[in-house]
């Protein structure tokens, strides 16, 4: 089953349940993958690929949103922000390990010939591409950084 087709389902199951949090959360990514496969003017199918970068990009504004409203002292908000993220990454491959992605890092390092910090976009390049939807960046960025220093 696709990605599409469980957002599908699951719009469904939660309208049945009549779990609002659920349903509005699922909606918006619905609402994300349509606006993709209506992009280029046509009803295209969205890949599952797609979908993830969608996912991750709502679940990093979720995370944003949560970290701003605990700063502005607002919980009640911030605690509904994190429901959703909760609800997106139940949908999202499960990320590697720091560990993991460490040994694809230098890999990474020793098939560009990287020597050190200067040569940090090379790797991150080969690494973003290598990584996608497996890893979260800012990690990828920080294990690339102690690797090249």
């Amino acid at each position: 089953m696709s990605l599409v087709e469980q957002i599908n389902a699951d719009i469904k199951t939660a309208m049945k349940a009549k779990d609002r949090d659920t349903l509005n959360t699922v909606r918006a990514i619905k609402s994300e993958v349509l606006k993709e496969a209506t992009k280029d003017g046509g009803g295209n199918e969205v890949a599952d690929a797609v979908v993830v970068k969608i996912l991750q990009k709502l679940l990093k504004q979720r995370k944003d949103s949560a970290a701003l409203y605990i700063a502005q002292g607002r919980e009640d908000l911030a605690a509904e922000e994190v429901d959703q993220a909760n609800i997106l990454a139940t949908y999202l491959p499960e990320m590697m390990s720091e560990a993991d992605i460490a040994i694809v890092i230098e890999g990474l390092i020793e098939k560009t010939g990287a020597k050190g910090p200067q040569d940090m976009g090379k790797v991150m390049g080969a690494a973003t591409k290598a990584l996608a939807g497996k890893a979260d960046n800012k990690l990828v960025a920080n294990v690339v950084k102690r690797k090249l220093i």
